[in-house]
């Protein structure tokens, strides 16, 4: 009897590793291919020749800049330390100013990559609803909320990526930039 249990129990293993790989596999093969590698697409680097800043209505900051690409996506501006949600219809369903890390994304169009509900940031803080979506300099760039709501400005000296919003705004962003999202990245 025991023999026999054994065997039985051998056959629902293999049963389940078979069943796992094939699930793994047909979760793969639907994956887009560029998804795990963040990357900024032909947008020049900032003071590059051909590089220019996204035209603003400086009578209206929290205007979406022209040219920051079509359909739905969070827009960042760099030098504006400026967020918008766009929704598919090109309309901003919200905008608001963020702290900036010490280390910025370069322009370009990105997608976000990962997400976490509650971690410390590198700068020690425990911070909220970060959504990760770039590097440079091997610096990772996300935006994220400290969780007692401060959006000081982060220490020059040290290399940081976390672009900080307020508490609420961090909410928007967690509901609106899911895994896949498209962030654009503006002078």
């Amino acid at each position: 009897m025991a023999s026999s249990s054994a065997g039985f129990v051998a056959g629902l293993t293999t049963a389940a590793l078979v069943t796992i790989g094939v699930l793994a596999y047909q979760a793969s093969a639907h994956v887009p291919h560029d998804l795990g590698r963040p990357h900024a697409t032909a947008s020049p680097a900032p003071g590059a020749p051909g590089a220019s800043k996204a035209p603003r209505d400086r009578r209206h900051p929290e205007a979406l800049p022209t040219g920051s690409g079509h359909g739905e996506r969070v827009v960042y501006s760099v030098d504006d330390d400026r967020v918008w949600l766009v929704g598919a219809s090109n309309e901003v369903r919200r905008t608001f100013k963020v702290t900036p890390s010490t280390v910025d994304p370069l322009p370009g169009t990105y997608a976000v990559t990962s997400r976490a509900n509650l971690v410390t940031g590198s700068d020690g803080v425990p911070v909220e609803h970060v959504v990760r979506f770039a590097s440079n300099q091997g610096v990772v760039v996300g935006f994220s909320a400290a969780v007692d709501g401060s959006t000081a400005k982060p220490d020059p000296g040290e290399r940081t990526g976390g672009i900080r919003e307020s508490r609420a705004d961090g909410d928007a962003m967690w509901r609106f930039a899911t895994i896949g999202q498209q962030v654009v990245v503006v002078p």
